[in-house]
């Protein structure tokens, strides 16, 4: 009986499994074909907008009416959707209205004007949220008999899991790497915990929308090449503890700018089109009359070039009060390819002083910084691996982890939760140090 028991509940396992999978990889397959079509249209708009604003740079000076539109759109039809990242990790712990699928488009629109037009932003915010918000759309096969039986009801833990997938999607697809974007699904959201139940749908999706980007529409990405990496050694060590936690302090400044400037716009400018129209015309002035012109935009080819050759030393920082300035006005974007370029350029500027080849500690900078940001040191390291090599990946994790360690709790997205393992535990375990 105790046999016949075992085995009874054994079939049910498998059962259960079994048809988790299946429903889960027809759904994956569905969010990685939206998200990675989204990128890929994206990817392709983005490029089109940064070749002729190199070409016109003049445009600059429609930046401030650029961030009146975009303003006003998203003022009179996106408070919905206004808070961005935020709002999908938000909805991620407490699942409630479904994201309105408005957020695709306006982000979309938003974020090539910025681009067009000058603004210091990146691309990785849009990408998610188009992945998420496609995503979420699914939770309306409720409707459709016929889907409703196929798939069954989507439940609020269903809406996490499909979240999630989608800013794995958005990840993977807008920067070619499918591992690193699977994690970030699983590790954004919840500092020091990851969401294992989602690991097969943040993984499918990851993989699938990055072939649709790569493959079906044959979309590319940018290549970074780190030649040579010595083996690490004791200095080696010592240099990439000491380099993460400059880049931690990096990631850190970034994120208390951008909050900082924020509260200034909405403290002193209380009608929110205005923000950006005000944050635009200053950023123009400041780059036109201080011609740093290399500063804004999205910055791929200067980050390239910080593998390749030195770089000022003040690179980094002009960076980062740029895109801080840009997106606490108003305008749209992500974070991630800015902090990329922080990070590059740091790892450049310490390649100054530092006995390690100048692309590895560029390359180990490129991914720490974000790490901090973020709160993603585990996805960033498996990124470094993906973009550079896995030699790489020794570096980049130990800059990775001190990086996020030094970076305080605060990060890019303000919606984060503290899990119960993460950084040491807040001030509990700082009390227990002293």
């Amino acid at each position: 009986m105790k046999m016949h028991s075992a085995y009874n509940n054994l079939f049910l396992e498998f059962r259960y499994t079994l048809l988790f999978v299946i429903r889960w990889s027809i759904l994956s397959l569905f969010i990685g074909f939206l998200s990675g079509s989204a990128s890929a249209f994206f990817l392709v708009a983005l490029e089109y907008a940064t070749n002729t604003r190199l070409e016109y740079p003049n445009l600059l000076f429609i930046l401030p009416f650029a961030g009146l539109f975009i303003g006003f759109v998203y003022h009179t039809w996106g408070e919905s959707v206004v808070k961005g990242n935020n709002q999908l990790i938000e909805q991620i712990h407490n699942p409630r209205k479904v994201i309105p699928l408005r957020m695709t488009p306006f982000v979309l629109i938003g974020t090539i004007l910025t681009h067009l037009f000058g603004g210091s932003a990146g691309r990785e915010g849009t990408a998610v949220q188009m992945g998420a918000s496609l995503a979420d759309q699914l939770t309306h096969i409720n409707r459709i008999k016929i889907f409703r039986r196929m798939l069954g009801r989507i439940r609020p833990i269903d809406r996490k899991m499909l979240l999630i997938a989608g800013i794995s999607g958005g990840f993977a697809s807008v920067f070619g790497t499918p591992i690193a974007g699977a994690i970030f699904g699983l590790e954004v959201f919840l500092l020091g915990r990851l969401q294992f139940d989602a690991i097969l749908p943040s993984l499918l999706t990851a993989i699938i929308a990055d072939y649709v980007t790569q493959s079906l529409w044959s979309v590319g990405h940018t290549q970074y090449f780190v030649p040579f990496v010595p083996n690490l050694d004791s200095i080696g060590l010592c240099i990439s503890i000491f380099c993460g936690i400059g880049f931690g302090l990096a990631a850190r400044f970034f994120s208390a700018s951008t909050h900082f400037v924020t509260k200034l716009f909405s403290k002193w400018i209380s009608y929110p089109p205005f923000r950006p129209l005000v944050g635009g015309f200053l950023f123009a002035v400041i780059v036109s009359l201080t011609d740093t012109f290399r500063y804004i935009g999205l910055g791929i080819p200067e980050i390239v070039e910080s593998f390749e050759k030195q770089q000022s030393i003040f690179s980094f920082l002009i960076k980062s009060l740029y895109t801080s300035f840009t997106l606490a006005s108003g305008f749209k974007g992500g974070e991630v390819t800015p902090l990329f370029y922080v990070g590059s350029h740091l790892g450049n500027a310490f390649s100054q002083f530092l006995p390690l080849p100048l692309p590895l500690l560029a390359s180990m900078g490129f991914v720490a910084v974000f790490a901090g940001a973020a709160n993603t040191p585990l996805a960033c390291t498996i990124m470094a691996i993906e973009l550079f090599g896995i030699q790489v990946g020794v570096y980049a994790s130990i800059a990775c982890v001190f990086a996020y360690l030094s970076s305080g709790h605060s990060g890019i997205y303000s919606s984060q939760l503290l899990g119960s393992n993460s950084k040491i535990r807040n001030n509990q375990r700082k009390n227990n140090l002293l």
